[in-house]
Protein backbone atom coordinates (compact mmCIF):
# COMPACT_ATOMS: atom_id res chain seq x y z
CA UNK A 1 0.00 0.00 0.00
CA UNK A 2 2.65 2.51 1.24
CA UNK A 3 4.33 1.33 -1.93
CA UNK A 4 2.17 2.48 -4.61
CA UNK A 5 1.73 5.69 -2.65
CA UNK A 6 4.67 6.34 -3.05
CA UNK A 7 5.71 5.27 -6.27
CA UNK A 8 2.91 7.32 -8.16
CA UNK A 9 3.20 10.27 -6.20
CA UNK A 10 7.03 10.23 -7.12
CA UNK A 11 6.21 9.80 -10.75
CA UNK A 12 3.88 12.53 -10.91
CA UNK A 13 6.04 14.46 -8.91
CA UNK A 14 8.62 14.03 -11.59
CA UNK A 15 6.63 14.65 -14.51
CA UNK A 16 5.20 17.82 -13.69
CA UNK A 17 8.24 19.52 -12.52
CA UNK A 18 8.83 22.27 -15.30
CA UNK A 19 5.94 21.51 -17.25
CA UNK A 20 3.95 24.00 -18.13
CA UNK A 21 1.15 23.77 -15.50
CA UNK A 22 3.65 24.97 -12.92
CA UNK A 23 3.30 27.71 -15.02
CA UNK A 24 -0.48 28.03 -14.11
CA UNK A 25 0.32 27.58 -10.39
CA UNK A 26 2.83 30.47 -10.26
CA UNK A 27 0.26 32.82 -12.20
CA UNK A 28 -2.33 32.08 -10.22
CA UNK A 29 0.07 32.56 -6.95
CA UNK A 30 0.37 36.29 -8.44
CA UNK A 31 -3.42 36.95 -8.14
CA UNK A 32 -4.69 34.43 -5.31
CA UNK A 33 -3.01 33.21 -1.90
CA UNK A 34 -0.82 30.39 -2.32
CA UNK A 35 -3.13 28.53 0.44
CA UNK A 36 -6.22 29.06 -1.92
CA UNK A 37 -4.11 28.18 -5.03
CA UNK A 38 -2.64 25.18 -3.37
CA UNK A 39 -6.58 24.21 -2.30
CA UNK A 40 -7.71 24.23 -5.79
CA UNK A 41 -5.21 22.18 -7.49
CA UNK A 42 -5.62 19.32 -4.85
CA UNK A 43 -9.48 20.10 -5.94
CA UNK A 44 -9.12 19.99 -9.86
CA UNK A 45 -6.53 17.11 -9.31
CA UNK A 46 -8.53 15.07 -7.55
CA UNK A 47 -11.35 15.25 -9.62
CA UNK A 48 -9.24 14.72 -12.70
CA UNK A 49 -7.84 12.06 -11.37
CA UNK A 50 -10.40 10.29 -9.31
CA UNK A 51 -11.65 10.06 -13.33
CA UNK A 52 -8.20 8.51 -14.29
CA UNK A 53 -8.17 5.74 -11.43
CA UNK A 54 -12.05 4.55 -12.37
CA UNK A 55 -11.00 4.27 -15.57
CA UNK A 56 -7.64 2.38 -14.70
CA UNK A 57 -9.30 -0.18 -11.90
CA UNK A 58 -12.35 -1.00 -14.93
CA UNK A 59 -9.18 -1.60 -17.30
CA UNK A 60 -7.70 -4.10 -14.85
CA UNK A 61 -11.17 -6.33 -14.37
CA UNK A 62 -11.08 -6.67 -19.11
CA UNK A 63 -6.99 -7.18 -19.78
CA UNK A 64 -4.80 -9.65 -18.18
CA UNK A 65 -2.11 -8.62 -16.23
CA UNK A 66 0.53 -9.32 -17.62
CA UNK A 67 -0.57 -7.46 -20.93
CA UNK A 68 -0.53 -4.03 -18.75
CA UNK A 69 2.41 -4.65 -17.54
CA UNK A 70 3.30 -4.77 -21.08
CA UNK A 71 0.98 -1.24 -21.83
CA UNK A 72 2.06 0.59 -18.80
CA UNK A 73 5.89 -0.07 -19.64
CA UNK A 74 5.04 1.07 -23.15
CA UNK A 75 3.86 4.08 -21.65
CA UNK A 76 6.10 4.77 -19.36
CA UNK A 77 8.92 5.09 -21.94
CA UNK A 78 6.31 7.22 -24.30
CA UNK A 79 5.75 9.37 -21.11
CA UNK A 80 9.63 9.59 -20.70
CA UNK A 81 9.82 10.86 -24.29
CA UNK A 82 6.98 13.51 -24.40
CA UNK A 83 8.47 14.74 -21.12
CA UNK A 84 11.79 15.79 -23.32
CA UNK A 85 9.29 17.45 -25.84
CA UNK A 86 9.51 21.16 -26.12
CA UNK A 87 6.62 22.83 -24.53
CA UNK A 88 4.18 24.63 -27.18
CA UNK A 89 4.00 28.38 -26.26
CA UNK A 90 0.41 28.42 -26.38
CA UNK A 91 -1.46 31.02 -24.32
CA UNK A 92 -3.59 28.64 -21.45
CA UNK A 93 -7.15 29.58 -21.22
CA UNK A 94 -7.60 30.33 -17.83
CA UNK A 95 -11.04 30.42 -16.01
CA UNK A 96 -11.72 33.70 -14.80
CA UNK A 97 -11.97 34.56 -11.13
CA UNK A 98 -15.57 34.74 -10.67
CA UNK A 99 -16.56 32.28 -9.12
CA UNK A 100 -13.66 32.70 -5.91
CA UNK A 101 -9.98 31.29 -5.89
CA UNK A 102 -10.25 28.05 -4.97
CA UNK A 103 -12.79 27.17 -7.67
CA UNK A 104 -11.48 29.07 -10.52
CA UNK A 105 -7.88 27.38 -9.57
CA UNK A 106 -9.88 23.82 -9.19
CA UNK A 107 -11.88 24.32 -12.87
CA UNK A 108 -8.64 25.24 -14.46
CA UNK A 109 -6.64 22.53 -13.42
CA UNK A 110 -9.39 19.97 -13.99
CA UNK A 111 -9.44 21.21 -17.41
CA UNK A 112 -5.72 21.71 -18.27
CA UNK A 113 -4.95 18.00 -17.08
CA UNK A 114 -7.32 16.39 -19.22
CA UNK A 115 -5.08 14.21 -21.49
CA UNK A 116 -2.00 15.33 -20.07
CA UNK A 117 0.61 12.91 -19.39
CA UNK A 118 -0.10 12.95 -15.90
CA UNK A 119 -3.55 11.64 -16.07
CA UNK A 120 -2.59 8.90 -18.41
CA UNK A 121 0.15 7.87 -16.15
CA UNK A 122 -2.60 7.77 -13.40
CA UNK A 123 -4.33 5.40 -15.53
CA UNK A 124 -1.58 3.07 -15.78
CA UNK A 125 -0.78 3.16 -12.30
CA UNK A 126 -4.22 2.62 -11.39
CA UNK A 127 -4.70 -0.67 -13.71
CA UNK A 128 -1.59 -1.90 -12.25
CA UNK A 129 -2.31 -0.95 -8.63
CA UNK A 130 -3.93 -3.58 -5.58
CA UNK A 131 -5.07 -0.28 -3.73
CA UNK A 132 -6.26 2.30 -6.73
CA UNK A 133 -7.43 4.80 -4.44
CA UNK A 134 -4.06 4.86 -2.37
CA UNK A 135 -3.07 5.52 -5.92
CA UNK A 136 -5.31 8.60 -6.70
CA UNK A 137 -4.20 10.26 -3.32
CA UNK A 138 -0.45 9.60 -4.16
CA UNK A 139 -0.96 11.22 -7.44
CA UNK A 140 -3.01 14.27 -5.87
CA UNK A 141 -0.20 14.41 -3.30
CA UNK A 142 2.12 15.05 -5.92
CA UNK A 143 0.69 17.65 -8.44
CA UNK A 144 0.03 19.83 -4.79
CA UNK A 145 3.90 19.35 -3.87
CA UNK A 146 4.93 20.13 -7.51
CA UNK A 147 2.41 23.37 -7.51
CA UNK A 148 3.68 24.59 -3.98
CA UNK A 149 7.33 23.48 -4.87
CA UNK A 150 7.15 25.33 -8.43
CA UNK A 151 5.63 28.44 -6.66
CA UNK A 152 8.21 28.88 -4.09
CA UNK A 153 11.48 27.80 -6.71
CA UNK A 154 10.21 30.24 -9.09
CA UNK A 155 10.00 32.85 -6.91
CA UNK A 156 13.44 32.49 -5.63
CA UNK A 157 15.31 31.52 -8.55
CA UNK A 158 13.91 33.41 -11.12
CA UNK A 159 15.33 32.88 -14.67
CA UNK A 160 17.81 30.34 -13.23
CA UNK A 161 15.63 27.58 -12.62
CA UNK A 162 17.41 24.25 -14.02
CA UNK A 163 14.75 23.35 -16.43
CA UNK A 164 16.70 21.77 -18.75
CA UNK A 165 18.33 19.52 -16.12
CA UNK A 166 14.80 18.95 -14.52
CA UNK A 167 13.42 17.37 -17.72
CA UNK A 168 16.21 15.42 -18.25
CA UNK A 169 15.94 13.67 -14.70
CA UNK A 170 12.39 13.54 -14.55
CA UNK A 171 12.46 11.55 -18.25
CA UNK A 172 15.22 8.93 -16.81
CA UNK A 173 13.39 7.88 -14.35
CA UNK A 174 10.28 7.78 -16.46
CA UNK A 175 12.62 5.73 -18.67
CA UNK A 176 13.64 3.77 -16.17
CA UNK A 177 10.77 2.37 -14.97
CA UNK A 178 9.20 1.66 -18.31
CA UNK A 179 12.02 -0.10 -19.54
CA UNK A 180 12.94 -2.32 -15.93
CA UNK A 181 8.55 -2.95 -16.10
CA UNK A 182 8.92 -4.44 -19.97
CA UNK A 183 11.85 -6.07 -19.13
CA UNK A 184 9.97 -7.89 -16.31
CA UNK A 185 6.99 -8.75 -18.27
CA UNK A 186 8.03 -9.27 -21.90
CA UNK A 187 8.10 -13.15 -22.60
CA UNK A 188 11.56 -14.23 -22.61
CA UNK A 189 11.41 -15.25 -26.26
CA UNK A 190 11.48 -11.59 -26.95
CA UNK A 191 14.62 -10.81 -24.91
CA UNK A 192 17.28 -11.50 -26.97
CA UNK A 193 20.55 -9.72 -28.38
CA UNK A 194 19.16 -8.93 -31.56
CA UNK A 195 15.70 -7.06 -30.18
CA UNK A 196 17.38 -5.94 -27.18
CA UNK A 197 19.81 -3.63 -29.62
CA UNK A 198 17.32 -3.07 -32.22
CA UNK A 199 15.28 -1.16 -29.22
CA UNK A 200 18.13 0.64 -27.87
CA UNK A 201 18.93 2.15 -31.75
CA UNK A 202 15.09 3.16 -32.08
CA UNK A 203 14.91 4.47 -28.60
CA UNK A 204 17.98 6.12 -28.41
CA UNK A 205 16.91 7.81 -32.26
CA UNK A 206 13.83 9.54 -30.26
CA UNK A 207 15.47 10.72 -27.72
CA UNK A 208 17.67 12.76 -30.17
CA UNK A 209 15.19 13.38 -32.46
CA UNK A 210 13.41 14.99 -29.95
CA UNK A 211 15.75 16.76 -27.99
CA UNK A 212 17.00 18.47 -31.39
CA UNK A 213 14.17 21.41 -30.81
CA UNK A 214 15.74 21.49 -27.36
CA UNK A 215 19.26 21.58 -28.53
CA UNK A 216 18.85 24.50 -30.96
CA UNK A 217 16.77 26.38 -28.44
CA UNK A 218 19.64 26.48 -26.15
CA UNK A 219 21.92 27.59 -28.88
CA UNK A 220 20.10 30.31 -29.42
CA UNK A 221 19.92 31.57 -26.16
CA UNK A 222 16.07 31.13 -25.85
CA UNK A 223 14.06 30.73 -22.92
CA UNK A 224 11.45 28.92 -22.02
CA UNK A 225 8.03 29.67 -21.13
CA UNK A 226 8.58 29.07 -17.74
CA UNK A 227 11.75 30.56 -17.70
CA UNK A 228 10.51 33.74 -19.53
CA UNK A 229 7.20 34.18 -17.53
CA UNK A 230 10.00 33.79 -13.87
CA UNK A 231 12.11 36.13 -15.79
CA UNK A 232 9.53 38.68 -16.49
CA UNK A 233 8.17 39.04 -13.43
CA UNK A 234 11.33 39.47 -11.48
CA UNK A 235 12.52 42.03 -14.03
CA UNK A 236 8.93 43.70 -13.57
CA UNK A 237 9.04 43.79 -9.57
CA UNK A 238 13.07 44.92 -9.90
CA UNK A 239 12.27 48.43 -12.40
CA UNK A 240 9.37 49.08 -10.71
CA UNK A 241 11.18 48.97 -7.06
CA UNK A 242 13.68 51.62 -8.67
CA UNK A 243 10.75 53.76 -10.00
CA UNK A 244 8.52 54.13 -6.71
CA UNK A 245 11.62 55.19 -5.50
CA UNK A 246 11.76 57.96 -8.01
CA UNK A 247 7.87 58.61 -7.16
CA UNK A 248 8.04 58.79 -3.31
CA UNK A 249 8.92 62.03 -1.61
CA UNK A 250 11.15 60.17 0.90
CA UNK A 251 10.47 61.21 4.75
CA UNK A 252 12.77 64.67 3.49
CA UNK A 253 9.09 65.69 2.73
CA UNK A 254 6.82 63.39 4.63
CA UNK A 255 8.20 62.70 8.23
CA UNK A 256 7.94 59.24 9.61
CA UNK A 257 7.36 57.07 6.67
CA UNK A 258 3.48 55.95 6.86
CA UNK A 259 4.57 52.70 5.06
CA UNK A 260 0.90 50.66 4.57
CA UNK A 261 -1.05 53.90 5.07
CA UNK A 262 0.40 55.49 2.23
CA UNK A 263 -0.54 54.71 -0.64
CA UNK A 264 3.32 54.88 -2.01
CA UNK A 265 3.69 52.27 0.67
CA UNK A 266 1.13 50.19 -0.33
CA UNK A 267 2.61 50.07 -3.61
CA UNK A 268 6.02 48.85 -2.07
CA UNK A 269 4.08 46.26 -0.08
CA UNK A 270 2.24 44.69 -3.03
CA UNK A 271 6.31 44.51 -5.10
CA UNK A 272 7.82 43.01 -2.08
CA UNK A 273 4.65 40.14 -2.43
CA UNK A 274 5.49 40.02 -5.69
CA UNK A 275 9.88 39.10 -4.79
CA UNK A 276 8.78 37.13 -2.00
CA UNK A 277 6.35 34.75 -4.43
CA UNK A 278 3.13 35.02 -2.32
CA UNK A 279 -0.23 36.13 -3.35
CA UNK A 280 -2.76 38.19 -3.23
CA UNK A 281 -3.06 40.65 0.17
CA UNK A 282 -5.85 42.34 1.29
CA UNK A 283 -7.28 45.30 -0.40
CA UNK A 284 -7.34 48.46 1.22
CA UNK A 285 -9.50 51.34 1.46
CA UNK A 286 -8.34 53.92 -0.58
CA UNK A 287 -10.55 56.82 1.24
CA UNK A 288 -7.70 55.66 4.16
CA UNK A 289 -4.63 57.21 1.80
CA UNK A 290 -6.31 60.25 1.46
CA UNK A 291 -4.07 62.03 3.22
CA UNK A 292 -1.05 60.75 1.29
CA UNK A 293 -2.76 61.64 -2.36
CA UNK A 294 -2.99 65.55 -1.42
CA UNK A 295 1.05 65.27 -1.81
CA UNK A 296 2.75 66.88 -4.75
CA UNK A 297 3.70 63.68 -6.58
CA UNK A 298 5.92 64.08 -9.98
CA UNK A 299 3.29 62.91 -12.43
CA UNK A 300 6.16 61.96 -14.79
CA UNK A 301 7.51 59.73 -12.43
CA UNK A 302 3.91 58.28 -12.00
CA UNK A 303 3.21 57.93 -15.87
CA UNK A 304 6.27 56.01 -16.38
CA UNK A 305 5.54 53.68 -13.04
CA UNK A 306 1.96 53.43 -15.12
CA UNK A 307 3.62 52.81 -18.34
CA UNK A 308 5.96 50.10 -17.19
CA UNK A 309 2.90 48.20 -15.15
CA UNK A 310 0.53 48.35 -18.65
CA UNK A 311 3.85 46.67 -20.44
CA UNK A 312 4.42 43.71 -18.26
CA UNK A 313 0.58 43.02 -18.19
CA UNK A 314 0.39 42.81 -22.02
CA UNK A 315 3.92 41.26 -22.34
CA UNK A 316 3.23 37.77 -24.75
CA UNK A 317 4.66 35.63 -21.66
CA UNK A 318 2.09 36.81 -19.13
CA UNK A 319 -1.46 35.61 -18.03
CA UNK A 320 -3.35 37.03 -20.65
CA UNK A 321 -5.09 39.71 -18.21
CA UNK A 322 -1.63 39.89 -16.03
CA UNK A 323 -1.32 38.93 -12.39
CA UNK A 324 -4.17 40.23 -10.33
CA UNK A 325 -1.58 41.91 -7.79
CA UNK A 326 -0.26 44.12 -10.78
CA UNK A 327 -3.44 45.26 -11.30
CA UNK A 328 -3.53 46.52 -7.75
CA UNK A 329 0.16 48.47 -8.37
CA UNK A 330 -1.66 49.72 -12.00
CA UNK A 331 -4.71 51.20 -9.42
CA UNK A 332 -2.88 52.51 -7.13
CA UNK A 333 -0.88 54.41 -9.86
CA UNK A 334 -3.93 55.50 -11.66
CA UNK A 335 -5.62 57.11 -8.30
CA UNK A 336 -1.92 58.67 -7.72
CA UNK A 337 -2.25 60.22 -11.15
CA UNK A 338 -5.91 60.65 -11.35
CA UNK A 339 -7.71 60.15 -8.35
CA UNK A 340 -9.32 57.73 -9.67
CA UNK A 341 -8.75 54.18 -11.11
CA UNK A 342 -10.05 52.32 -14.36
CA UNK A 343 -11.59 49.11 -12.70
CA UNK A 344 -10.99 46.24 -15.58
CA UNK A 345 -8.64 46.27 -18.18
CA UNK A 346 -9.60 44.82 -21.46
CA UNK A 347 -7.83 45.71 -24.10
CA UNK A 348 -5.14 48.92 -24.37
CA UNK A 349 -7.19 50.92 -27.01
CA UNK A 350 -10.10 50.81 -24.66
CA UNK A 351 -8.15 51.44 -21.60
CA UNK A 352 -6.45 54.72 -23.24
CA UNK A 353 -10.06 56.22 -23.98
CA UNK A 354 -11.01 55.68 -20.62
CA UNK A 355 -8.13 57.75 -19.33
CA UNK A 356 -8.39 60.40 -22.44
CA UNK A 357 -12.14 60.63 -20.76
CA UNK A 358 -10.48 61.60 -16.87
CA UNK A 359 -7.60 63.72 -18.12
CA UNK A 360 -6.05 63.95 -21.90
CA UNK A 361 -3.09 65.38 -21.27
CA UNK A 362 -2.26 62.43 -19.21
CA UNK A 363 -3.22 59.76 -21.94
CA UNK A 364 -0.90 61.64 -24.41
CA UNK A 365 1.91 61.49 -21.77
CA UNK A 366 1.66 57.83 -21.22
CA UNK A 367 1.39 57.12 -24.96
CA UNK A 368 4.50 58.53 -25.22
CA UNK A 369 5.86 56.59 -22.52
CA UNK A 370 4.11 53.66 -23.97
CA UNK A 371 5.55 53.60 -27.40
CA UNK A 372 8.48 55.24 -27.56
Amino acid sequence: MLEEFIRALFLIFMAEMGDKTQILAIAFATKFKVKKVLIGIFIGCLLNHGLAVILGAYLSTLIPIQSIQIIAGISFILFSLWTLRVEEEEEEETTKAGYGAVITVALAFFIGELGDKTQLTTIMLAADAQFPFIVLMGTVSGMVITGGLGIWVGSKLGDRIPEFAIKMVSASIFMFFGVTKLYASLPEVYLNGFNIGIFIIVLSGAVLFILMPTFEIRRQGKLSVLRQTAKELQRFSNQMNEQVNHICLGQGHCGVCQKGHCIVGYTRLLIEHIEQGKGDIQTKDFTRFQKSLNKNYDKDQVIKGLAMTLKFIMHPVCPSEGPGIVHEIRKNLEIILLNESVTTFKDLKQYLKEIEAIDKQAVKTLQQELFK
